[in-house]
């Protein structure tokens, strides 16, 4: 990019309507986030269960452009000062998806201003690079969300080798149904690890899914089974022994995401490794990584905490990156589509 631009960020993959203006310094550097607001659905999915996917599209229409004009106002911006719309083009619900990209595509068309359809997992890779202690390339970056668990080895923005992958469950889909099996309702993940900080991690011997297997892939499946099966065995005496379960629980995934990330370091050879995504919160996972890392003078680089979660920054942030790189041109071709599934080592 030749000069400073303000990029205006939408992310409407989920249950999380975001919005967020960055601005991308000339000459190159760290884009700096000017202004966030974040939306989120929990209180309408609880009583379902679970994300209800028409329920979170008409919200996302309801939230996005009071969104905007709050990002706007804080940033003391207005519409034509921003110079690209990026938006969240995939993987996601589609119909989630068709709200973020439909409004960005308007507002770039009423503009005459380019848009940017940006991975959402790229979005997630990059967010530390908004916290105070950004990373360097190369690095080594675990994704832990809802719905996927990687391991990728990064060079660059748009240079990703995918190391390792879940083949059934996400660590962040076994910690909720595992909490849903306890009766902890949703969202269960952050539910069971403030459970889990009550109870005894080695109550239980869970086990640890392909922890051995030589690989860098990951399965949970089996653990949320190991789960069900012990509760069953509990019967009326779950409800006293919930917490001990829940840590168990807990320092199984736990244990598995960080052998595996090192096993990632030491197959690299790297030094330097990223947690994102929403797991990327999680307490104890930071805490064993940092001290797993610190013994063999590894840097270990995390999202800010609320920025942990499906968020526009993450999304302007990565537009932002992309076209400092080179790696995309924003174009005024308003046409758009969705990728619901978009696999991020295919990106460019």
């Amino acid at each position: 990019m030749a000069q400073s631009q303000l990029i205006l960020g939408i992310e409407s993959s989920c249950d999380e309507t975001g919005v967020a203006l960055v601005r991308a310094p000339e000459g190159g550097g760290v884009p700096t986030l000017l202004a966030h607001a974040l939306h989120s659905q929990i209180d309408m999915h609880q009583a379902y269960g679970g994300v209800v996917p028409e329920l979170a599209s008409r919200d996302h229409i309801r939230r996005v452009l009071p969104l905007t004009e709050a990002v706007l106002a804080e940033a003391r911006c207005g519409l034509a000062d921003v110079d690209v719309v990026a938006y969240t083009r995939g993987p996601g619900l589609a119909g989630a998806l068709l709200v973020g990209a439909g409004v960005a595509c308007a507002l770039g068309a009423a503009l005459d201003r380019p848009v940017l359809g940006v991975h959402h997992l790229e979005g997630h890779l990059l967010s530390p690079f908004l916290s105070a202690d950004p990373p360097e390339f190369p690095f080594v970056a675990l994704l832990v969300s809802g719905g996927h668990t990687q391991l990728m080895r990064v060079d660059g923005v748009g240079r990703y080798e995918l190391l390792g992958e879940t083949i059934d469950d996400a660590a962040g889909e076994a910690f909720d149904k595992s909490a849903k099996l306890m009766g902890l309702g949703y969202p269960g993940g952050p539910a069971l690890s403030r459970l889990a900080e009550q109870g005894d991690a080695a109550a239980f011997k869970l086990p640890r899914p392909l922890l051995n297997s030589g690989n860098l892939d990951f399965s949970f499946a089996g653990l949320k089974t190991a789960v069900l099966t012990q509760a069953k065995k509990l019967g009326d005496q779950l409800e006293a022994r919930k917490a001990d379960l829940a840590a168990s629980t807990q320092a199984a995934i736990v244990d598995v995401l960080v052998k595996k990330t090192l096993a990632a370091l030491e197959g690299a050879g790297l030094r330097r490794v990223v947690v994102a995504g929403g797991v990327g919160a999680n307490r104890l996972l930071r805490a064993q990584l940092d001290a797993a890392c610190a013994r063999r003078g590894v840097r270990v680089h995390y999202p800010e905490l609320h920025l942990c979660t499906d968020n526009g920054a993450m999304i302007a942030m990565a537009a932002a990156m992309r076209l400092q790189a080179g790696r995309e041109a924003p174009n005024r071709e308003y046409a758009f589509d969705v990728k619901p599934r978009w696999p991020l080592d295919a990106l460019a």
